[in-house]
């Protein structure tokens, strides 16, 4: 009958239902970072809630970040990316060779990125259009790359040139008391957040995590995105080896060790689907300062880094276990 009211189908209360549990998941993270600060006050209360604390938290999870906000596309679109450390060494190698240094720091930080893109693109090219699992193409290329930073570098430290203090100076010059990489940290975030939730290649990527075969007749050129999604993981790998020239003046084939182990922990554990088409740019970043919370508290305390490894594997496994309870049909 005209003007009566109709139901609801399953697709509209999707978006309702996913953004509820999302909600209720980053409340769940809050109150994990409060319970981490309550530690931090009770074990090391001279130490922890200082200014200079809150910077280095900061500092030390604006490298790792900027990686896990590419990670999250990535996994949201039913891939993963074993290749962006090794990706962000050899960023930072080939940024500063001499040659590179010689063009002076905005050549440098284009070099950085363009490396970071163009290892992305070819991961992408490799799952999409070679047809190879990601694991084992991003796998190929991590090892690769890893190779070929220490080539170019020869096994040795490069630092950066006294002319490139531009570079340098995001982690020593401060806005209102934080280093400029805190800030180039959040304007990644904000842009993802947009990327993800606001425009036609975030519902497209969703839509190719979730459905890969329905994406392509919903009319999605499904490798196409593929390849743009690993060279926008490349491209945030770019952006973190300029941050880590900053921090540590130096480009090294040994940055970035294990980072891809905490981008795709922090993804999971703010909630993301291994298995794609669900997740959020936000549940990442809390779950990524959960652990540099933890990695920040056994620091001051005096804990061995094998204990934090442990304790981080534990919160790994916690969270996909609960991850596979809120699964329909698992129990």
């Amino acid at each position: 009958m005209k003007g009566s009211p109709t139901l609801a189908g399953p697709k509209a209360l999707a978006a309702p239902v996913a953004g509820l549990l999302a909600g209720r998941r980053h409340l769940g993270l809050l109150a994990a970072l409060a319970l981490l600060a309550i530690v931090g006050l009770l074990t090391a209360p001279d130490s922890f809630a200082t200014s200079s604390n809150f910077v280095s938290i900061l500092a030390l999870a604006a490298t790792i970040g900027v990686i896990t906000v590419g990670m999250t596309f990535v996994i949201i679109g039913g891939g993963i990316d074993l290749s962006v450390g090794a990706v962000m060494a050899l960023a930072s190698v080939w940024a500063t060779t001499l040659a590179t240094q010689s063009y002076g720091p905005v050549v440098m930080a284009v070099c950085a990125i363009l490396v970071g893109t163009g290892a992305g693109a070819v991961s992408g090219l490799l799952v999409a259009y070679g047809r190879m699992v990601p694991f084992i193409a991003t796998l190929a290329m991590m090892v690769a790359a890893s190779g070929l930073a220490q080539r170019l570098s020869d096994r040795k430290t490069q630092l950066v040139k006294p002319e490139n203090d531009a570079i340098v100076a995001l982690s020593t010059e401060r806005v209102l008391g934080l280093p400029i990489l805190v800030y180039v940290f959040a304007a990644v975030v904000v842009a993802g957040w947009v990327l993800l939730n606001r425009t036609t290649f975030g519902r497209r990527t969703f839509a190719v995590g979730g459905n890969p075969e329905a994406a392509r007749l919903a009319g999605i050129d499904v490798r196409k995105h593929t390849v743009l999604l690993y060279a926008l993981s490349g491209f945030c790998c770019g952006v973190a080896a300029l941050l880590i020239m900053a921090r540590t003046t130096t480009g090294s084939s040994t940055h970035g060790n294990l980072y891809e182990l905490d981008a795709i922990a922090a993804v999971i554990i703010g909630g993301t689907l291994l298995t794609g088409g669900r997740g959020t740019i936000i549940g990442s970043i809390l779950g990524l300062l959960i652990f540099t919370v933890i990695t920040n508290l056994f620091i001051l305390n005096g804990l061995n880094t094998s204990d934090q490894l442990i304790a981080k594997g534990l919160i790994i496994v916690v969270a996909v276990l609960l991850q596979r309870r809120s699964l329909p049909g698992t129990s």
